[in-house]
């Protein structure tokens, strides 16, 4: 097909879907071919396609967090080989959050340039959360490790030989670094074989449409998301806007960590400015500027156009300038192992300055994922085992709908790992798994609820490693929504053994029946509780979301047996309006308005 000089919108558009339909496909691929759990089940992986300027020019809907790792990545890779000496096969490796990697350490990136005709069009990457890739802690992922050094291998951009398979020297080195070795080849694998897919089905794009009508449509793609994003800014509120929370701490000392964020809404605009928050941490709380980029893109995305698309073009409007040597933007050799729970903090920070320029799509504090990682030996397999797990916590309440139970907020994303999965990988059982009820914060839309996972070690050698937010302070309500439920570590619950654990540890030893008990954070709540329609709640109760006992407590629902009690609701709703001052104020009002049945 020849271009006619003048770019046709129709082509423009069916040549991205065509380049996004590429980039879903080396995920497919990577998913389908992966070793691991965690790849394999959860979809902890991403992709893209990106121009020879190193644009993003398509990425698959996958996980958000992945999205900064990929800007700038072209650019690391071209400052250790020149543009020049690029070669068709060639496939770089990095993981380094510093130079050119992923967000931390398990983020494995793999890149490879795409050649039509004998000429350099594009690239394609994708990338990949690793189990474990080395360090002191298991699944190399913890709030405690206090130096990057110590949460695993480090790798800037370097070539690979993929045609080498497992006697590739990088390779080698990966497996020799990580404690389940058989599985990173696998996993590695699975991503070159994504590459490969996505470098013959982008030849055959420019097979269909011809160098030159691909080139030029995917030049006005991006320039399209780049005028839509701006239009829609016009649109908001003009002015500053100032935002703040906190960290619970910073897993070794009980102080908060402030993360403050002033958004700036310009004509067609947003500037997002990070000034004021904490010095950065000794703790892998840490976030990277990779990460803090991802977090900024998306939630600006989110709140303005969810559909607009992700590219380059979409970001030329935002910019983030974020103080060097703070907690959103490290100096190295700052452990940053732990950063995706921070960021669930960041993306509520965010969130919290852009809604007021966006009132109608106002979000309440939500609750970040806790990280569990257990390792040990496989006594039936004869090796060791690395079970990194990220279970879900409760989104926080809109303006105009309950928050989403059990989801990874913000710019997580990964899935829920099926328990079958889980128990046919390691030597480990499921007891428990459900939503926590009155986990999420009232409010006329209810906070989303949080979940407690219940699991058993069957092996004698069992460690624990974990991090967490929200454990201390609580993600809170807005607009008179009240706060969701904390989250929480339990050793052995419901036994005379049970033993709360801190939000950060490493290396807890287990036995065999030992049962340790995640519960997630809850999502703040949005509104008046008592506001909420009385049908809602009763819902709620009947689903076994809402006791009835927070019914009538939080929300002045009276239920009796299976029945909705609409005049003693009133009365209860009345009563507990007309004492809201002294409920405030007094004790002995609280007891009688809350518990006097």
């Amino acid at each position: 097909m020849q271009s006619s000089g003048k770019v046709d919108p129709i082509l423009t558009e069916v040549v991205a879907n065509h380049l996004l339909s590429v980039s879903e496909e080396i995920g497919l691929t990577m998913i389908r071919a992966a070793h691991s759990p965690n790849i394999r089940e959860r979809r902890d992986c991403s992709t893209a396609i990106f121009d020879v300027n190193g644009q993003i020019i398509a990425q698959a809907p996958y996980i958000p967090m992945h999205l900064g790792s990929m800007v700038g990545l072209i650019g690391e890779v071209l400052k250790h080989v020149p543009l020049q000496e690029l070669k068709s096969g060639d496939i770089f490796i990095a993981n380094d959050p510093y130079n050119g990697g992923g967000a931390h350490l398990p983020d494995i990136t793999l890149v490879s340039p795409v050649f039509y005709e004998g000429k350099l069009v594009a690239f394609v990457a994708d990338i990949a959360h690793h189990a474990d890739v080395g360090g002191m802690v298991p699944g190399s992922e913890s709030a405690a490790c206090t130096t990057i050094y110590q949460e695993g291998l480090r790798m800037s951009p370097v070539p690979i030989n993929s045609a080498l398979g497992e006697k590739d020297p990088v390779i080698q080195l990966i497996m020799l670094n990580s404690r389940t070795p058989e599985e990173r080849l696998g996993d590695l694998q699975a991503q070159i074989a994504g590459l490969h897919v996505g470098v013959r089905r982008l030849q055959e794009v420019y097979d269909r449409f011809g160098s030159q009508n691909v080139s030029s449509s995917t030049e006005e793609f991006l320039n399209y998301s780049e005028r839509r994003m701006r239009n829609l800014i016009k649109n908001l509120n003009k002015g500053t806007f100032v935002f703040e929370d906190y960290l619970d701490n910073d897993g070794f000392n009980s102080d908060p960590i402030l993360i403050k964020c002033t958004a700036s809404v310009l004509d067609d605009e947003i500037i997002l400015d990070f000034k004021g928050t904490d010095k950065q941490m000794a703790s892998g709380k840490n976030i990277p500027m990779v990460a803090t980029l991802s977090v900024a893109y998306c939630l600006v995305k989110m709140l303005i156009d969810p559909d607009i698309p992700a590219n380059t073009g979409t970001y030329r409007s935002i910019k983030v300038y974020a103080p060097e040597g703070s907690v959103v933007n490290p100096k190295q050799p700052a452990a940053v192992g732990a950063r995706a729970i921070s960021c669930g903090i960041l993306g509520d920070v965010i969130a919290g300055a852009l809604m007021q320029a966006l009132p109608q799509r106002a979000l309440a504090s939500s609750g970040p994922h806790s990280l569990s990682t257990f390792a040990g030996t496989d006594n039936v397999r004869h090796r060791t085992f690395v079970d990194y797990e990220t279970v879900a916590g409760g989104y926080g309440a809109r303006s105009y709908r309950d928050g989403m139970d059990a989801v990874r907020i913000h710019a997580s994303g990964a899935a829920n790992l099926p328990v079958e999965s889980l128990e046919l990988a390691y030597p480990m059982q499921v007891v428990r798994y459900e939503l926590i009820q009155d986990g999420g914060g009232p409010g006329a839309f209810r906070g989303g609820l949080p979940v407690r996972r219940d699991t058993k070690m069957l092996t004698d050698d069992g460690t624990l490693s974990m991090s967490a937010d929200r454990q201390s302070m609580s993600a809170n309500g807005l607009n008179g929504g009240l706060s969701g439920r904390p989250g929480r570590f339990v050793l052995n619950p419901d036994t005379i053994d049970e033993k709360i654990l801190p939000s950060v540890g490493t290396g807890i030893p287990l036995q065999i029946g030992d049962v340790v008990s995640v519960c997630t954070p809850g999502g703040g709540g949005y509104g008046d509780p008592l506001s909420r329609e009385a049908s809602a709640v009763f819902q709620d109760v009947l689903d076994g979301r809402v006791s009835v006992e927070e019914s009538e407590r939080s929300y002045g629902v009276i239920i009796r047996g299976d029945v909705l009690d609409q005049e003693a609701t009133i009365i209860r709703r009345n009563k507990i309006k007309m004492f809201s001052f002294s409920f405030y104020n007094c004790a002995q009002c609280y007891n009688s308005i809350w518990f006097d049945c």
